[in-house]
């Protein structure tokens, strides 16, 4: 179980935080005492660090540095003051990412866990999948792209996740028709075609122009 520890002196955010993380099977802990944050730290040994910037006694830049001393722990900044100077301090200070208030729950536990698996290599254990900066969770079969949630269908979702999967890899018509219509009953080829072209239009609205490449006469890939 990964430890998560949440510096936010907001308490109604931190607990919000924590239940979502809970949620998703992490043990979180709440910071306590503001003015010894590194003890708690040393005491709870977290995984990832959820680190506010404008706390009591010493900003999150103070905490960030002390840390940084000590581990190399992942730490991510959650705050309102999301202009440039305070991104750019935060990754001098040794941050690893910067999420803006206020934010998806989902898009916060997607970066936590796509973090997770870039530190740890937990890449059989945190279920996201990711390409171009876009984040495949296949624990609620979401796709994040910018903070933003681009809305997907079942089939959208699947044919996806397949590709995803295979990254770097042609996958046939063949084998995305048996993983979206698991039957023996006779399939169109025209309806995986529709639900492939509707997927690649809502990719490319969504920023994602050519996110998905056909090989001629073979299938698809993702690269």
């Amino acid at each position: 179980m990964y430890k998560l520890l949440i510096v936010e002196d907001d308490i109604g955010i931190a607990e919000a935080i924590k239940k979502q993380a809970e949620a998703w099977d992490f043990d979180a802990h709440i910071v306590q005492d503001f003015r010894n944050v590194t003890t708690e730290y040393t005491e709870y040994q977290p995984h990832i660090i959820l680190l506010d910037i404008a706390l009591p006694f010493f900003n999150g830049y103070h905490w960030c540095q002390e840390i940084r001393k000590i581990s190399k722990v992942p730490i991510i900044f959650i705050s309102s003051a999301s202009d440039n100077m305070n991104i750019v301090m935060a990754m001098n200070m040794g941050a690893d990412d910067f999420i803006a208030k206020p934010f998806d729950q989902s898009v916060l536990i997607a970066k936590i866990q796509a973090l997770l698996r870039r530190t740890y290599d937990f890449a059989s254990s945190v279920p996201v999948l990711e390409h171009r900066g876009a984040f495949l969770n296949t624990g609620d079969n979401t796709l994040i792209y910018n903070d933003e949630n681009i809305p997907l269908t079942k089939n959208e979702y699947r044919i996806l996740l397949c590709l995803m999967e295979n990254k770097g890899k042609v996958v046939s018509r063949e084998k995305l028709m048996e993983r979206l219509w698991k039957t023996e009953l006779f399939i169109d080829e025209n309806t995986l075609t529709v639900n492939i072209n509707r997927l690649r239009k809502k990719l490319d609205a969504a920023g994602l122009e050519n996110f998905i490449s056909t090989k001629f006469g073979v299938g698809y890939i993702v690269e």
